[in-house]
């Protein structure tokens, strides 16, 4: 037996008698266990709860739809990026939170049920030795007692013989039976005493054996399950530590990225944009005339500096002398916006009315490609009549050539509107500069034009509103619609379609017609549209050059969590089918 061993079992003889000590102290290392993993699980929670409270921060400052137009500025934008990083370092406590639950909850729950198994058997195991012992004593009080009772009484048997045997009255009978008496009592005590000598042997023997053997063996497996207790309290501690210590790059990486926003912020380019966003396209105005009220004469005023001209035509300047507001101290009109924005100043009118024209021709873009889905649709129904019923189709192409003509002639009143502020009027020989091709190409019946001259009629106020010498005839002509929302000098930007999938080229396609794009076999595309009926898929090749291609030169690879689009042409078909 080496040194270590002999120490070991010194040390646990010397706790013998510690029995229900150790059975407390090992019972509060084991509460001592849970109350640390008590202390994780609440960490855990308040570390969900921060994470929950900064993403729900950073939602709630996210810029909303009306409030897209800051993201051209760079402040703007920076800040922005600083509530997606914060995003991602809320994240970054998610995932502490997860760690936690799952490397140390998990595991010191699942131990601390282990070792109250494995202490309950080794104090099983302890109790039932000590039960033994015990058992044993008895026995031996009991073998010595009895050997204590028989000598007593044969010491009485053995007086009373002698007793017996002096009397000389006593007949002989008396005498031999007291004699025999006398040795029964003896011979028991001595059986008593062989007895109790076994016993006592047998006792020493166990007992022997129980402290020096059985209890010895009980505590060094407490030992080593309380050591084992302790190592697994410092790994806790330390997984504790290395479960933040792991996130420190990637939070170190959302600030570097708080730092870089930061320092992008052009200064001079936001003044810029200011410049470029309420630039009103007035011209400065000019001078005040003095009027000279001494002389009697007629009293004429300057209308220069109200109109930004210089012309002296009288008959102008009284036609024009309705409104004497200075240019830069015109009051907004509160009440509701007009259809033309002839509320804004010109610059900002011209940037709405041009991206007014731009929404109306991708709603001509979207209608023309529902009518020629239908168109093809009816071209199978014509050949494989089994498929289907062409005149079904008729009354849905009908509406869609409603919706064209009245969606040009919208487009055209507006490029009106916007030829009056680029200082022009469209003629119908030189079709307007911005009219889109979308309607151009148009075979359906050509929309009903409005009156041209209707900026004749009109004239311009100094804040880029109108007189009320407007012609009744443009008033009866223009229907008024409800004035776009929004901030009335923004400047709406058309966000990129995001990417739904990928798509492979499986034949060369030239893409010579407008709207479509040009690919070559083996080609690796962006899917940004999906097929809707029509036949044409929406790819994207960079930021810059995008456009449909036939879906059966491609195979398309969808995303998995991309929504699975139907369009209408396959309502149709599913309706009648």
């Amino acid at each position: 037996m080496d040194s270590f061993k002999v120490e070991t079992l010194i040390k646990v003889q010397q706790l013998r008698d510690q029995f229900d000590n150790l059975e407390k102290h090992t019972q509060w290392g084991i509460d001592f266990v849970e109350k640390y993993t008590k202390f994780v699980k609440e960490r855990s929670e308040i570390e969900l709860n921060y994470a929950r409270q900064i993403r729900n921060l950073s939602k709630k400052y996210q810029p909303k739809k009306k409030e897209e137009d800051e993201n051209k500025y760079t402040w703007c934008r920076a800040f922005y990026s600083t509530l997606n990083e914060l995003n991602d370092y809320a994240g970054q406590h998610e995932v502490i939170a997860e760690n936690m639950t799952s490397q140390i909850i998990a595991d010191l729950t699942r131990y601390a049920q282990e070792v109250k198994t494995e202490r309950k058997s080794h104090f099983h195991d302890g109790r039932k030795a000590q039960q033994q012992v015990e058992a044993s004593w008895k026995q031996l009080e009991s073998c010595k007692r009895k050997f204590e009772r028989d000598c007593k009484e044969a010491d009485r048997a053995q007086q009373y013989f002698e007793k017996m045997d002096a009397d000389i009255n006593v007949t002989k009978a008396d005498v031999e039976k007291a004699r025999q008496q006398a040795q029964m009592r003896h011979q028991m005590a001595s059986d008593s005493k062989n007895e109790y000598s076994s016993y006592l042997q047998k006792f020493n023997q166990e007992q022997n054996e129980h402290y020096y053997t059985i209890i010895p063996n009980i505590f060094q497996k407490i030992q080593a399950m309380e050591e084992k207790r302790i190592e697994r309290m410092g790994e806790s501690l330390k997984t504790f530590a290395e479960v933040d210590r792991q996130i420190l790059p990637i939070i170190g990486k959302c600030l570097d990225g708080m730092t870089q926003v930061a320092e992008s912020i052009e200064p001079k380019n936001d003044s810029s944009q200011v410049i470029e966003s309420y630039k009103s396209g007035f011209e400065p105005p000019g001078d005040v005339e003095f009027e000279d009220y001494g002389q009697a004469m007629k009293r004429t005023v300057s209308e220069t500096s109200l109109n930004n001209s210089r012309s002296d035509n009288k008959a102008e300047r009284s036609s024009k002398s309705k409104s004497k507001t200075l240019w830069p101290f015109i009051k907004k009109n509160k009440g509701s916006n007009p259809e033309d924005f002839s509320h804004l100043p010109p610059e900002q009118r011209r940037k709405k009315l041009q991206a007014k024209i731009d929404d109306i021709n991708k709603d001509i873009q979207k209608e023309m490609d529902q009518r020629d889905a239908l168109t093809k649709m009816k071209e199978v129904y014509v050949k494989n009549p089994q498929m289907g019923d062409p005149n079904s189709v008729e009354p849905r192409l009908g509406e869609i050539a409603n919706n064209i003509e009245k969606l040009q002639a919208e487009a055209q009143k507006f490029e009106g509107w916007l030829a009056e502020v680029e200082g022009r009027m469209p003629v119908k020989s030189d079709p307007p500069r911005r009219t889109s091709v979308l309607y151009e190409t148009q075979n359906s019946t050509p929309p009903t034009t409005n009156n041209n001259n209707c900026a004749q009629d009109r004239e311009s106020s100094p804040d880029g509103s109108y007189t009320e010498e407007q012609s009744s005839e443009v008033q009866s002509k223009v229907q008024p619609e409800t004035a776009e929302s929004g901030d009335e000098f923004d400047d709406p930007d058309e966000e990129m379609l995001p990417t739904i999938g990928t798509c492979k080229a499986l034949y060369p396609f030239e893409g010579h017609n407008e709207g479509t794009i040009a690919v070559t076999e083996g080609e690796l595309l962006y899917v940004i549209e999906e097929d809707k009926g029509d036949g044409w898929t929406r790819v994207r090749r960079n930021e810059e050059e995008e456009g449909y291609v036939p879906t059966s030169y491609v195979e398309v690879f969808l995303d998995s969590n991309a929504k699975e689009l139907f369009s209408w042409t396959r309502v149709y078909l599913s309706e009648d089918s």
